[in-house]
Order: C-alpha cells, then sequence, then structure tokens
C-alpha cells in the first residue's frame, strides 16, 4: 500500500467509544467498516443513526454513513488496521475477563494478511496485548508475529487506551495525546501512523505492557483522589460539618485541589479499572484497594443516611434526581446513583420517583419497585423530599424558589443555597 493512501480500517465493538471512534477515523477520509455481535446496533448505525448518547455524535454520524465512509456489519472483513474496542468487565470476584478481547481478536484472525495492524484499545490488564498477539500466532502459523519470529515480522500488533471523557467524546478522541505501546518498536511506528491520520494530539510511543499500566495508573490515580474526597464527605457527615464549604475552603491552598464527593464512583473505567491492577499485584496495592472500598461504600452509606431521612417522614414522596454515572450522559454503567435510586425503591416502593432526563424508562433493577419515571417539573410539584444523586444541568438550574419547601439530601453539592436537612420545610413537618 502506498504510504500516501489511507488506510481501510475495521472497528471492532460499536459501543460508547467504539462508534466514535469509527466515525472520526470515517470523518479523516478512511474507509472504515464497524463491526458489533449486535444485530440492533449495526442496523441502527446503517441507516445513519445512534443508539448511545453523545454530544454532536449524531450529526457526525449521519455525515459519514452518507459519504459511504462508514459502514457496519456483523462480519469481519479484511482491512488494514484493525481496531479492538469491546467490553473488558470483571467478575464477583473482581477479576479481570478479557473473553471479549479474545473472541474479536479470532475473528480477525481469520482475515489477517501481511501488512495488518491490530490495534488493542479496550482497557486491559497488563500483558492483555502480549495474549492477542500469541492468539493470533496460535491461530495463524503462516503469519511472521512481531516478538516472535527474528525475521521482519508480517503484521504489527499495538495497545493504544482511549482517554477520553463522556459528553466530551468526539473533542477529546481526536485533541487528546495518545500513549502508544507496540509489541516492539516497529508495531509502534506503524500504530503511530495510524493515529495520525486522525489525531492532533501528541501521540507517544513506548512499549504495550507500560502503555496498558498507563490506562490503568491514570484512572487508579482518579480513583484514589475521589475515595479521600469521599471519606472526608463521611467524616463530615458524622461531625456535622458542610463538606462542600470545607472543601472550597481548603482548595484556596495554593497546593491542595480536594475534588467533589459524591454518592460513589460509577463507569466502566474509574470503578473497574483499579481491580486490574489490584489483581495482578494484590499484596502491593493496599491503597488502591482501599481506595475502592471507600467509593464502593459511600454507595452503602448514602442509602442509609437517605433512609434515616425518608423513615422520619412516612407519608413524604421521594424524587431521586439522576441514574446516569455522571452529569449530562445517559450512560448508567456501573452508576452509584442507579445503585441509591434502586435501593431506595425497593424498600420505599411507589413513594419513591425517579428522575432521568436521559431515559426513556427505567433500568431493570427496578422492575417489580413500584417506583414511576417522571420528569423534573412533575417532581417540584408532587414530591417532598428531593435526592440530588447526578448532576445534571437541568438539576442545577431548578432556583431556590422552586426546591425551597423541599427537604433536600445533596449527594452531589449543586444547591449551596439549599436550607441545611435539620432546617426542616413547615409542610413536610405537617407530614411527619
Amino acid at each position: 500500500m502506498p504510504s500516501e493512501a489511507k488506510p481501510d480500517i475495521c472497528v471492532v465493538g460499536l459501543g460508547y467509544i467504539g462508534l466514535p471512534t469509527a466515525a472520526v477515523i470515517a470523518r479523516s477520509g478512511c474507509r472504515v467498516l464497524g463491526v458489533d455481535v449486535s444485530e440492533h446496533v449495526v442496523k441502527t448505525i446503517a441507516k445513519g443513526k445512534i443508539h448511545i448518547e453523545e454530544v454532536d455524535l449524531d450529526g457526525l454520524v449521519q455525515g459519514v454513513v452518507a459519504r459511504g465512509t462508514l459502514r457496519t456489519s456483523m462480519t469481519m472483513e479484511p482491512s488494514d488496521v484493525f481496531v479492538i474496542a469491546v467490553p473488558t468487565p470483571f467478575g464477583d470476584n473482581k477479576a479481570p475477563d478479557i473473553s471479549y478481547v479474545l473472541e474479536a481478536t479470532t475473528n480477525i484472525a481469520a482475515v489477517l494478511k501481511s501488512g495488518d495492524t491490530v490495534v488493542l484499545e479496550s482497557t486491559s490488564p497488563v500483558g492483555t496485548t502480549e495474549k492477542v498477539r500469541n492468539l493470533i500466532a496460535s491461530l495463524r502459523p503462516d503469519l511472521k508475529i512481531p516478538g516472535l519470529t527474528e525475521e521482519i515480522p508480517d503484521i504489527a500488533i499495538a495497545y493504544c487506551p482511549e482517554r477520553v471523557l463522556p459528553g466530551r467524546i468526539l473533542e477529546e478522541l481526536t485533541n487528546n495525546d495518545r500513549s502508544i505501546g507496540g509489541i516492539t518498536p516497529r508495531c509502534a511506528r506503524k500504530a503511530l501512523t495510524f493515529y495520525k491520520h486522525f489525531v492532533r494530539g501528541d501521540c507517544v510511543t513506548t512499549d504495550a505492557r507500560s502503555a496498558e499500566m498507563t490506562k490503568l495508573v491514570e484512572n487508579a490515580y482518579r480513583d484514589v483522589n475521589i475515595a479521600f474526597a469521599n471519606e472526608l464527605s463521611i467524616v463530615a457527615d458524622k461531625m456535622d460539618l458542610d463538606v462542600w464549604e470545607v472543601i472550597r475552603l481548603a482548595n484556596r491552598h495554593p497546593r491542595v485541589n480536594i475534588l467533589q464527593p459524591g454518592p460513589g464512583v460509577g463507569g466502566h473505567c474509574i470503578a473497574v479499572d483499579p481491580w486490574f491492577i489490584v489483581n495482578s499485584a494484590p499484596e502491593q496495592t493496599p491503597l488502591i484497594r482501599t481506595a475502592r472500598g471507600v467509593n464502593d461504600g459511600k454507595v452503602d452509606h448514602v442509602i442509609e443516611r437517605a433512609k434515616q431521612l425518608i423513615d422520619k417522614y412516612p407519608a413524604a414522596r421521594i424524587a431521586c434526581l439522576g441514574l446516569a454515572f455522571k452529569a449530562n450522559i445517559d450512560d448508567f454503567r456501573e452508576s452509584p446513583a442507579k445503585k441509591v435510586a434502586a435501593a431506595l425503591a425497593r424498600k420505599y416502593s411507589s413513594r419513591v420517583q425517579i428522575v432521568e432526563p436521559y431515559a426513556s424508562e427505567l433500568p431493570e433493577e427496578f422492575e417489580g419497585s413500584k417506583a414511576s419515571l417522571i420528569d423534573i417539573d412533575e417532581a417540584i410539584e408532587n414530591c417532598d423530599i428531593f435526592i440530588p444523586l447526578v448532576d445534571h444541568d437541568v438539576f442545577k438550574s431548578i432556583p431556590l424558589a422552586e426546591r425551597v419547601n423541599k427537604l433536600v439530601y445533596d449527594t452531589r453539592g449543586i444547591w449551596p443555597d439549599q436550607p441545611r436537612i435539620d432546617e426542616t420545610p413547615a409542610k413536610l413537618k405537617l407530614a411527619s
């Protein structure tokens, strides 16, 4: 293939990362095939539509599908570059599950040809890229595999994790720096050439294991810092302090930057990735393990504190505000807000109303609870207790005049002007 020609790309997995990645690559002029195991996903995208919520993604997908630079299939086809962007969940024992990665690798191996590049983007435990390499070697003995041959290899294999923020994915896919880890330096250079087609940020090459660890470290770092904020909020509750005021004042120190607490930590990255490090080095990771425990435990703390409040007012109606794991997105994966709201719905049944502007129906966790999904105006009209669990913009925009008579347990600190819980609104005293 001439060096100036743009390669044909196959993106395997069309979820929250794979679809935006495929669309951004297609925008650069490369011909992209998106492969997914879901017929619904494949058919939806083929119509120029999207199955996830992300800023500006709908217009981009519609455009690249219309131009013919993005098409979809449930079947793997020959390409020049294969990008694996499938889930890597963990099981009940917190051990990472890379079966989706290996399944994708198996399907890719069937169509590999000399000169191709395989890039793993899925967040993975250290050593996964080598397992991808070894699986390809076992399935394709006709190919010379990097790191396993003394000759010039036929293919390149690399690891390059995404580093994006939901709600800003398209911008950050293009502008953020990338760490590209090759099985060999030659592999890293080939992957670098591919990423420079659509990435404006710096692309730094390294080895695959270092790149794998880098992604895990980034999210473990954030998890540890969030755990400090969440633990501080639990201490503040015990000491009857306003944690938001304490953090605001502490952050005036020039070398202090405490993050904001919440009802826990969610999403497929920060709530999951630290366990990959713990699983690989359990004796060497007491801090990371403790941070995970603090953040998971914050969910239980919020549930119990909410129950204590609700039980004082047996006739009060409760509005849980938000189910997503962060503001202004429709992603509920590992969401602490969803866990809190579902627990309260199971206990208090139809007294609990859920407000989630990014959902058209309640998730399966609410089956049998008799909770209902309502909009924010109905909640303001009919509910007595507000429990903000997600800092969606629509919630932050509610003025004090519309919530001054509500009893609020604010887990996100979105309403600093709200009267304290012990300053009970008069109408709730009548309901007690």
